[in-house]
């Protein structure tokens, strides 16, 4: 059994202040920065064990301020929707893909408008010595005082990725070795994976119209294409053959096993009451999309499928509203046979590439695809709010038509803990850090924002 050294991928995500600073400061400042900020860290969390804070005497803070705090600087004064910009790099690297860099980062706003909520817009780009791209750009807007809201995926990446079959239960006729992952790649590869080469590409996005408070409904369009595809363990020597799950069902349902493409229009219900995209603390989100692939517009088969996404967001303590209890749901729907393998429905496939932790990307795919995620939210920093804890569960279960393997047959659970670290109070963005674990398998994930 071949074993490959870990993914390293590890974004250090500094604010654009942050990033000026470190640069035109000697290391002695540096040191002093830090060990003020983690002294100011430690003392915050420590210090309602002892003594009680009453919640009308605590200030807010970020990272931004307690290193302003370190400089002997007054905390600086933001107009109120002044955007929040966040980059970070990128490097990794791993037999599959070879050494990769690249840059990522996320852009919190607001447009104009005294009710406008917070948007977000959010992307990365990356190259790796073995000729590999990645250009990832994400939207969720909403225009002035909410009229309309926009959310759109567009990706073009020529990559990697391994596949295990459908349904939870995959891979069929065996058990795969622990698996691990950094940032949903996996850093480790199992005889039972089966790993493709692709070219992918993207283009989803939507426009919703507000019909009355929260209620939007919308119309959008969506493109997504696998060509360049290559099973890497696919053999089909006589006496020497090797089917994998990919070119079994292509042939089975009759798709090209070596590019696919499907073009559909969207229908949106969008209920959205949440206080705040990016860090909710209250209110309930809603989705319900159909979308219809037709031989018109280029696909290969006039096909149905429909997706649904619940959130909501519950304080559960009076005395300090920062105790939320979140929700998250997802089911995606598709007929059987009418998309092609890839375009299935799978984990972390989702907008933002977030579910499923414990998990790597693509891991449980299937036709039906139910997703369900709970997570409690607790400041450490019980008065500044700088510091912040979260503790999750999930569950996933997928179907597979060939085999006969319905949702609930067999459910897929994880769990974890994570860190949250304020980088900009206003936007309410967090640097989330999590540990997730599985079934035989683990994860670290680094992001900029909430999971959900």
């Amino acid at each position: 059994m071949i074993k490959q050294p870990p993914y390293y991928n590890f974004p250090l995500l500094l604010n654009k202040k942050s990033r000026q600073y470190m640069h035109g400061k000697s290391a002695s400042n540096f040191l002093r920065v830090t060990a003020f900020v983690l002294l100011n860290l430690l003392t915050t969390s420590l210090a309602i064990s002892q003594n009680p804070i009453a919640a009308d005497t605590c200030i807010q803070k970020d990272l931004p301020d307690l290193i302003r705090e370190a400089r002997n600087k007054p905390p600086k004064e933001k107009d109120d929707g002044e955007g929040s910009l966040l980059l970070f790099p990128i490097i990794g690297s791993n037999p599959a893909i070879g050494f990769m860099v690249g840059v990522g980062g996320q852009y919190a706003f607001k447009m104009p408008g005294k009710s406008t909520l917070y948007s977000l817009v959010s992307g990365s780009a990356q190259y790796t010595t073995k000729n590999q791209v990645l250009f990832i750009m994400r939207n969720n807007i909403y225009s002035k005082n909410n009229k309309i809201f926009y959310t759109g995926d567009w990706r073009y990446q020529l990559f990697s990725q391994p596949t295990y079959g459908l349904g939870t239960r995959a891979p069929v006729g065996g058990i795969l070795d622990y698996q691990y992952n950094l940032l949903g790649v996996e850093a480790t590869i199992d005889s039972l994976a089966q790993p493709m080469n692709f070219n992918f590409a993207r283009l989803n996005q939507s426009a919703s119209l507000k019909l009355k408070e929260n209620i939007y409904l919308g119309i959008g369009y969506n493109f997504d294409s696998y060509s360049s595809i290559v099973d890497q363990r696919l053999r089909l020597n006589p006496g020497d053959s090797l089917i994998t799950s990919h070119y079994g069902y292509s042939r089975y349902y009759g798709f090209n096993p070596t590019r696919y493409y499907i073009s559909a229009l969207a229908l949106n219900f969008v209920y959205d009451s949440r206080d705040n995209m990016i860090n909710a603390t209250k209110g309930y989100y809603l989705m319900v999309n159909w979308q219809g692939s037709r031989r018109i517009l280029g696909s290969k088969n006039n096909a149905d499928f429909f997706n649904m996404e619940y959130r909501s967001f519950h304080p559960v303590s009076k005395k300090d509203p920062r105790q939320i209890l979140a929700f998250w749901m997802m089911g995606n729907f598709s007929p059987p046979g009418d998309l092609p393998f890839m375009i299935l429905p799978a984990t972390a496939y989702d907008q933002r590439s977030r579910s499923g932790r414990g998990y790597a990307q693509g891991r449980f795919r299937g036709n039906h695809l139910l997703y369900a995620e709970t997570e409690y939210r607790f400041p450490i920093s019980r008065c500044t709010d700088v510091l912040g804890g979260v503790l999750f569960v999930n569950a996933t279960s997928a179907s597979n038509p060939v085999l006969g393997e319905k949702l609930f047959d067999s459910v897929k659970p994880g769990y974890g803990m994570g860190l949250r670290v304020m980088i900009d109070k206003h936007s309410r963005t967090n640097l989330a850090i999590d540990f997730g674990f599985g079934h035989q398998s683990a994860g670290f994930y680094l992001a900029a924002s909430e999971t959900f």
